[in-house]
This record gives C-alpha cells, sequence and structure tokens, in this order.
C-alpha cells in the first residue's frame, strides 16, 4: 500500500476502529463495469515507541510495498500451523509511529548465517529492493537461518519489516526476530517477534503466530529499544526446507 492509502486508512480507522476500504491497486472499472473489489483492513496499531503520543504527533509508517504475485490467500492455512483464521485475508491496517521515522537500514552492511547461499548474497538484504523473484532473494540452505543488519550505530528502532519470498503463499517456519548491540547475539539480545511455539529453533518458544508471507511483508513493532544490530531467523517453510530473504528494512530514528 502506497503512503496515500496508508492516511486514507487511518482517517477511516481512527473514526471506526476499522476500515473497509476500496482497494487503492487495482485500475478503475470501465463505465457500467463492476464495482472495486473492497478489502476489509485490520484496526490501526501504535507503535509502543508512541507512548504518552498523542494523536495528532501520529503518522502511519510510509511503507513503500513492493507488486503483489499472489492474488487473494489461501482459505486454509497448512495443516500443523498456527496461522490466525481470524485475519486470514485481510490487509494490515495503518501502523502508527512518531513523526520523523526513516529508514536506517539501506545500504547498510549486511550478512547471512550461510557462508554459501544457494542464490544471491546478503547484499541483497538491505538492497532497497523487496520485489519477488530469483533476482533478489537470497537463499540459504535448510536448517536454522539467518539474517543480520549493522546499523553502523545503536539507533531508536521503531519497526522492523522483513520480506522473506513473497511469490508463493507460503508460511514460514520459527521467524524469531532479534536485537542487540552485540554483534555475536550472545548478550544484550531483546527478542521482538517469535512464533517458533515448540521451541524448535532453540533460541526459546514463542507466542506468536504464524502467517502468510505476502507483499506486505511482516512487519515487527521495534518499540523504541535501542540497538545496532537486527537479526531475523527462519527454519525452512511450508513448501521446502529452504531459507529465504529479500529485504529486511529497519524504521527508527
Amino acid at each position: 500500500m502506497n503512503y496515500r492509502a496508508h492516511v486514507v486508512a487511518v482517517a477511516a480507522a481512527l473514526s471506526i476502529g476499522s476500515a473497509v476500504l476500496l482497494a487503492e491497486d487495482k485500475p478503475d472499472a470501465p463505465a457500467g463495469g463492476p464495482a472495486k473489489e473492497k478489502v476489509e483492513y485490520l484496526a490501526p496499531e501504535r507503535s509502543a515507541a508512541t507512548k504518552g503520543a498523542e494523536t495528532g504527533e501520529l503518522v502511519a509508517l510510509p511503507l513503500q510495498l513492493p507488486r503483489a504475485t499472489v492474488i487473494g490467500t489461501p482459505k486454509e492455512p497448512p495443516p500443523n500451523t498456527t496461522v490466525d483464521l481470524k485475519t486470514l485475508g485481510k490487509r494490515r491496517g495503518p501502523f502508527l509511529v512518531p513523526k520523523g521515522v526513516s529508514v536506517i537500514s539501506k545500504g547498510k552492511k549486511a550478512t547471512v548465517s550461510d557462508e554459501a547461499p544457494i542464490m544471491g548474497d546478503a547484499n541483497l538484504v538491505t538492497d532497497g529492493s523487496k520485489e519477488a523473484g530469483g533476482g533478489e532473494v537470497c537463499e540459504m540452505s535448510p536448517g536454522l537461518q539467518y539474517g543480520q543488519v549493522d546499523l553502523a550505530k545503536s539507533a531508536e528502532i521503531v519497526a522492523i519489516v522483513v520480506w522473506h519470498n513473497h511469490f508463493d503463499s507460503v508460511v514460514y517456519r520459527d521467524v524469531v526476530v532479534q536485537v542487540s548491540d552485540d554483534a555475536t547475539f550472545k548478550t544484550g539480545v531483546t527478542t521482538l517477534f517469535n512464533n517458533d511455539q515448540d521451541n524448535s529453533a532453540g533460541l526459546g518458544a514463542g507466542s506468536d503466530r504464524e502467517y502468510f508471507e505476502s507483499a506486505e511483508g511482516k512487519l515487527v513493532d521495534g518499540r523504541g529499544i535501542k540497538a545496532r544490530y537486527v537479526r531475523c531467523y527462519t527454519k525452512g517453510n511450508t513448501s521446502d526446507a529452504q531459507n529465504h530473504l529479500i529485504e529486511i528494512e529497519v524504521w527508527g530514528k
């Protein structure tokens, strides 16, 4: 969704709690043709970094999303997943953040745990391109893998958005997002998202839900925590055992 769509969503959502809006990415229907598709949006959310701020001091995170390659969302998630059926098929609502927040990860140094990726390399993780497809994807071997971003210095992190590979509707396993000031993630680690409910990755059991990959990416609240490094884990997906990363986008100050 572009910035205009987010602003429209904010206005509607703040007045009615959740919004059912006309899809902004659909072309105008011809005269006498069918009306635009109605899309249901989830209620807006506020970053924990906005604690104490008035509504007028907030803006919708101005995400620039890639083209969607999958039309619609499967009505039933794969077996043995924790996808939330209540939100299935709905689009993310506006994510409200303090004014002055910007992308602080583009062009920063990225590394991946696989020393010899099957396809692509770590540079793709922070190049700013979020499109699906082979040329934009760093593909890593099976097993627990991660991508890591070095922000160069400690920064206030407001949001982290992760795109694995949205070419197909798949669910990535053991998605864990952590931040730290330690490049090795041995000390001072804060876990911001963890949907590994059975602790199969060995990073601790999480309580978050699994989700279908889409062009929206997965938005994780950074809570305003200060850290220099961002690390995002996966352990295969419901299509195959491979791990993929298109982009890790960090928003902050």
